[in-house]
């Protein structure tokens, strides 16, 4: 984010040796659909879900293990002093439309991405750079204003691919990318259809077609995978139906991690919750295994702080925050509250959101804070919610990989406002070695813990339940994405 409905398709095949048939179609189902299809200009995780990879690609990018890998660039030099950083680019790339995509290209995203006026909502991502110099057209030189070990991770965000000046306008609609499928068709409220893009620079993909359905009920999405009406759904939201899909033949079940923290997101600006007492409170009055348990069946991580167990980097502050519902109340009258007080929990659409708001919502009643539940759509989520700052409380994974910084950013939804933690963040960027970034993020992650900025809950487990022939699936996922570019069918 921060970066949330039935058709059934007829299998295309194609003929291959000895007379078998590979289906050659694909119909994915997600929980959210984009509100627009332009991953440079908005927040939503759902962008990314269906074009990263897909139609845009950036001069890096995440493989399905997290590592970051070449993208539009083969390779790079550093300079010395690491502030330098020349990108090499495949020679022969087309944009979707027929144009070249050359260095020119990547100096117009980059500057547009860091622009005065970006929208980009990662726009902290390319905060050090202090040029960009075509140096030819398959050459490009990005400088820096001081050592970033982070700066190649930044570029495989989908914040940070890359796009042309000349489809720029229509982008949040008609996305032309570079990728290994183009843009067909976007049936709003319905699907969105991709074709393969047989004039590809890369391996061209196995699949001729996808097809992305966006339903979110998780009624629906049991029906829609039974029936066989989709044939891959990822993130699946009734983690209940799991056992019985992996006792059907039928079925393939793959549960991984994701970099998703799921967050009570807290608004440190609006009273009460600007005091520290207050946030405190709330941190003690949750308990992340019941939440765990009940909205999504045991599947999930608990977290102290805003970061993924599964990173090496990842320091356990669990202890900061236990189920202490007397010490809640006590903390409460403290802080001048001891009868409570009533507040916003906005929830959009995700169930872990809307299952997991009314547990957290019962769990706060018991020590007096009456949390009034409103159910957004998605669209209405990130205009009051994430824009507009309108809120109270509310409940949302942040799925960018590593995306501690947005801490760093007071301006951010959730209004966080730490000099000393945007100064730390300042050293991390320039910090390379390995060992003094670690001590770094150690730090970070106790300030925004001890700062109890956010009710921290769990981290989001993603379930994918597919037809049994479906292969090249990601398991995990290091970014949110439906990586399609290597899936394909047994044969």
């Amino acid at each position: 984010m921060h970066k949330l409905l039935l058709l059934a398709t007829v299998g295309a095949v194609a003929l291959i040796a000895g007379g078998s048939t590979a289906q050659t179609n694909i119909t994915v189902a997600i929980q959210l659909e984009p509100p627009n299809l332009d991953p440079t200009g908005g927040a939503a995780q759902a962008i990314d879900s269906v074009l990263y990879s897909n139609v845009f690609e950036g001069l890096t990018r995440f493989d399905g293990d997290g590592a970051v890998v070449p993208g539009l660039a083969k390779n790079w030099d550093i300079s010395n002093d690491g502030t330098i950083y020349t990108f090499n680019l495949h020679s022969n790339v087309m944009f979707h439309d027929g144009t070249s995509m050359d260095a020119e290209d990547v100096k117009f995203s980059l500057d547009r991405a860091r622009s005065d006026d970006s929208t980009n909502a990662q726009k902290g991502l390319f905060a050090g750079i202090t040029d960009v110099t075509v140096v030819d057209s398959a050459t490009v030189k990005v400088t820096l204003d001081q050592p970033n070990g982070s700066f190649l991770f930044n570029m495989a965000w989908g914040d940070a691919v890359i796009v042309a000046p000349e489809s720029i306008e229509n982008i949040a609609s008609n996305p032309i990318g570079t990728g290994a499928f183009e843009f067909s068709d976007w049936v709003q409220g319905d699907r969105l259809e991709l074709v393969r893009n047989d004039a590809y620079w890369g391996t061209h993909a196995a699949l001729e077609t996808a097809t992305f359905r966006f339903i979110s009920d998780p009624t629906a999405a049991f029906a829609a995978v039974m029936a066989e009406d989709v044939d891959v759904f990822v993130g699946f939201p009734a983690p209940e139906n799991l056992p019985q899909f992996e006792a059907d033949s039928r079925f393939q079940v793959l549960v991984g991690n994701t970099e998703g923290e799921t967050i009570l997101s807290t608004n440190n600006k609006m009273p009460p919750f600007d005091n520290l007492l207050v946030r405190k409170a709330v941190a003690h009055a949750i308990d992340r295994q019941a939440i765990i348990d009940g909205a999504m069946f045991g599947y999930g991580t608990p977290i102290g702080t805003h970061f993924a167990p599964h990173n090496p980097d990842y320091v356990d502050l669990l202890a900061n925050s236990p189920f202490d519902p007397v010490k809640a109340k006590a903390l409460l009258a403290e802080a001048g509250f001891p009868n409570g007080f009533t507040t916003t929990l906005k929830l959009p659409p995700p169930s872990y959101a809307r299952r997991g708001g009314e547990i957290i919502a019962s769990q706060l009643r018991q020590v007096g804070i009456n949390a009034e539940i409103s159910n957004l759509e998605w669209s209405q989520w990130l205009e009051e919610v994430f824009k507009a700052k309108d809120f109270g409380l509310s409940i949302v994974s942040h799925t960018e990989p590593m995306d501690i910084g947005i801490y760093a950013n007071p301006e951010y939804y959730f209004q966080y406002d730490n000099a000393d933690f945007q100064a730390l963040m300042v050293e991390l960027n320039a910090t390379a070695d390995p060992a003094g970034r670690t001590a770094l993020l150690a730090k970070a992650q106790t300030i925004i813990s001890e700062d109890y900025v956010n009710g921290y809950l769990f981290e989001l487990a993603v379930a994918t339940v597919a037809k049994a022939g479906v292969r090249g699936l990601w398991v995990n996922q290091p970014t949110a994405a439906v990586d399609l570019t290597v899936v394909s069918w047994a044969d």
